[in-house]
């Protein structure tokens, strides 16, 4: 049974940093990627970044490019998502996700977390 808990979510203002953390278990995880997605009321989940559990390939949309770092911990089998330079609208449900090497689709991920809120205020 695979499971992936979240944390790290909370509340800041714009231009703060948060850490969210990914933790996997119930299985061996390297042909795989973790993701994370997105999602706020009344819109499709978006692709946020995903990193690749076998060597640390990672891939970020362009809206959080350069600001939103993601990072894999092989001991903990835990993923990270650092986000600096916090933007309103960055506000949203943040969930990790267990898929498939090169897919940015979340229709593709088999695991999902629970989500964690993230709430940026101007």
């Amino acid at each position: 049974q695979v499971q992936l808990v979240e944390s790290g979510g909370g509340l800041v203002q714009a231009g703060g940093s948060l850490r969210l953390s990914c933790a996997a278990s119930g299985r061996t995880f390297s042909t795989y990627a973790m993701g994370w997605f997105r999602q706020t009321p009344g819109k499709a989940r978006e692709f946020v970044a995903r990193i690749t559990m076998n060597g640390g390939s990672t891939d970020y949309a362009d809206s959080v490019k350069g600001r939103f770092t993601i990072s894999l911990d092989n001991a903990k089998n835990t993923v990270y998502l650092q986000m600096n330079a916090l933007k309103p609208e960055d506000t949203a449900v943040y969930y990790c996700a267990l898929g498939p090497i090169g897919s940015r689709q979340d229709r593709r991920y088999d695991y999902w977390g629970q989500g964690t809120q993230v709430t940026v205020s101007s």
